[in-house]
């Protein structure tokens, strides 16, 4: 899948798709992020996916790296802070409908990294699947890409499961066919958090 489009019920709405990558240190530090930003009519490419690598302040795990994402602290040695990435995510953020995949931890991790970001609305594409596609085995991002029979485009080493420009190209088409032929209200209700 190399475009994405909003239902023409949501046009006239700004969504922001998002996913994080942490540490794996408690609390999380953001090593990637990557945002998508959906609206109006036109396809949306993955050429307009903004991503970021992260240099935390403390060592990613190297359990995290090996069983999650791949990112390793070379892959960020020489990458910006996070108060150096905070003001593009947040302009990249504010004020849009945010939406993610089990987006209970992406609020709570840019809430910690962003204390005073607003967004109107936060949609949980896994509480959304779960609402228009009841009775599956399971609702995990892998299980609801394959249910949905998205392919994210392929690419660059940030392009593979886990990391935050796929995992977010992933949730932004999922989340286009779980609102198809629904109205925002609709969207709004099911899978708002």
């Amino acid at each position: 899948m190399t475009t994405i489009r909003l239902p023409a019920a949501l046009s006239r709405l700004a969504f922001a798709v998002l996913d994080v990558e942490g540490n794996g240190r408690r609390p999380p530090e953001i090593v990637e992020i990557a945002v998508l930003h959906l609206s109006g009519t036109l396809p949306v490419t993955p050429a307009q996916m903004r991503s970021w690598l992260v240099r935390p302040t403390r060592p990613i795990t190297s359990i995290v790296t090996a069983k999650a994402h791949g990112i390793t602290n070379i892959d960020v040695a020489h990458s910006p802070a996070w108060q150096d990435v905070a003001p593009q995510v947040s302009v990249g953020v504010e004020g849009r409908i945010l939406v993610a995949h089990n987006a209970a931890v992406e609020r709570q991790i840019l809430a910690d990294h962003i204390p005073d970001l607003w967004v109107p609305t936060i949609i949980d594409t896994m509480r959304l699947a779960k609402a228009m596609w009841p009775g599956l085995d399971r609702y995990g991002l892998d299980a609801l890409i394959a249910h949905a029979g998205i392919t994210p485009p392929s690419g660059g080493p940030g392009w593979r499961r886990h990391r935050a420009a796929y995992d977010t190209w992933a949730t932004a088409a999922l989340f286009v066919q779980l609102a198809a032929g629904q109205e925002w209200a609709q969207i709004r209700d099911a899978g708002q958090i």
